[in-house]
């Protein structure tokens, strides 16, 4: 029996009750995942999805009028295939070897989508084969496209592989013109609890590829993502793993955002509790991982690990927001890095004016300037980087409260610059191939310091105005 769960609407948190049951069926190779443990008020502690249970129904597509021809529209065989899934108490819905060209589809509760080896599920051209709904678009929720496939609501789904999900490529940008709806998302799971994509290929070109939504305990592990945007944004989701995945983009491999601007500020969900791990990361024009600059309703506990970086647009790391955003930027852990290929160099902090400005909806005041605190990168190997830290664009008035660079290896044309920072630790900095000083600072306290220089100050960001009070109080509509 599925835990009950009471919803109210997509600003309230999804509350677990106190009976817990197996989950609904997931396939046999999602089961890695351990089998939640319940305290006395009903919680889930763990990040994890329960352990599946063995599927109750499989059916095959084919079975219910889908042609895998490549050119017939099999949107209504496949979606029924997936409702009367659904109906039948959850399982898999399997896509056996062919191509397929479909509209929109919608995931269900209890339901797992696997697509075989062989298969792909081609999204169409046509606009009219993906519904209008109100979608996360820049921190904002606007009119916009519904994705390619997507879940709303939704518990205990997802997607198997091997085979392959594919954007329709006629869809090239990220909004249309000049109506300016949002263009669908390849995948986009809103409001949904214990997902799993797993073991599949996915292709995008214009939109974001995969987008999750005020999810909680989501997994993405040994997906390909290739994309003509974005990778994998994570927008106000907690609990969420990517594991073992590679991404060639030519947007941002990863980004992690929370809303922006008084909207953002005002729902208050954040992103937290993200883990990445043992992921390949090749990105053309911006960076591999992004945090920012939509950080309206937070972003804390992310881990970075045993991760490699062959190229980026302008830095692999890049911290961003800017006045006006509010919330929190807080325990960034990041370790076991290989970084190379990085255009601009390893690490960016940008905390002033990144992103667009919400004029005149922004958080005014002091309180609209993010809190940053407790950033830490250790055990990093880095070749050729241009710079190596690029960390002096924060605000005077909120410091960077704690920050770690500890046993940096490589080589690096320019070293690191910190600005504005407090209880700043360096250790086993030892790079080779830099010209000029090692570290440039200026008002930054802490320990490993020893040798700075001045930053000159002609090199020192100027500092953006304050945000001023909107004349009426903001509410949401």
């Amino acid at each position: 029996m599925k835990n009950q769960v009471e919803r109210r609407g997509f600003l309230k948190k999804a509350v677990q009750s106190a009976l817990a049951a197996p989950m609904l069926a997931l396939l046999p190779c999602l089961a890695e995942t351990q089998e939640s443990k319940k305290n006395a008020s009903g919680a889930d502690p763990g990040r994890e999805p329960s352990r599946p249970a063995k599927p109750a129904v499989s059916l095959n597509v084919k079975d219910y009028g889908a042609t895998g021809d490549g050119k017939t529209k099999d949107t209504v065989a496949i979606q029924q295939t997936i409702e009367r899934c659904a109906v039948l108490g959850g399982g898999e819905v399997v896509v056996p070897a062919r191509d397929y060209l479909t509209g929109a589809l919608t995931l269900r509760s209890g339901v797992v989508l696997r697509v075989e080896e062989g298969a792909t599920l081609n999204g169409s051209p046509d606009m009219e084969d993906y519904p209008l709904a109100q979608v996360r678009w820049e921190g904002h929720w606007i009119k916009g496209y519904s994705a390619f496939i997507s879940a709303w609501d939704a518990e205990d789904t997802g997607i198997a592989g091997p085979g392959k999900i594919a954007g329709s490529p006629a869809m090239v940008g990220r909004l249309e013109r000049p109506s300016g709806l949002r263009l669908p998302a390849l995948l986009e799971f809103v409001n949904c609890r214990n997902v799993r994509v797993e073991n599949c290929f996915t292709q995008n070109y214009g939109m974001w590829s995969i987008h999750p939504v005020y999810c909680e305990s989501i997994t993405f592990k040994n997906v390909v993502v290739k994309s003509g945007a974005d990778g994998i944004d994570v927008d106000s989701c907690k609990h969420v793993t990517i594991d073992g995945c590679d991404f060639d983009t030519t947007d941002d491999c990863i980004s992690l955002k929370s809303g922006r601007g008084i909207e953002g500020y005002t729902i208050a969900r954040a992103t937290e509790g993200v883990h990445i791990s043992n992921c390949t990361f090749a990105d053309k024009v911006w960076a591999c991982i992004g945090i920012g600059s939509e950080t309206s309703g937070g972003i804390r506990d992310i881990h970075v690990d045993h991760c490699r970086f062959v190229s980026a647009g302008t830095f692999a790391i890049y911290i961003k927001s800017r006045l006006g955003r509010g919330a929190f930027i807080e325990n960034i852990f990041m370790s076991d890095l290989e970084v190379s290929g990085a255009k601009n160099g390893f690490l960016r902090f940008n905390i002033l004016n990144s992103g667009i400005a919400d004029t005149p909806n922004q958080v005014p005041g002091d309180e609209g300037i993010p809190t940053i605190r407790n950033f830490e990168f250790r055990n990093i190997k880095v070749t050729d980087m241009a710079e190596l830290v690029h960390g002096i664009d924060i605000h005077p008035r909120k410091p960077l409260d704690g920050f770690v660079l500890e046993n940096v290896t490589g080589t690096c044309r320019k070293g690191i610059s910190l600005a504005n920072i407090r209880d700043a630790h360096l250790s086993g900095i030892e790079v080779t191939g830099f010209g000029g000083p090692l570290l440039l600072t200026s008002n930054v306290s802490g320990t490993g310091l020893v040798g700075a220089k001045p930053i000159p100050e002609a090199d020192m960001p100027k500092v953006p105005d304050s945000v001023l009070p909107s004349a009426e109080p903001y509410k949401l509509h």
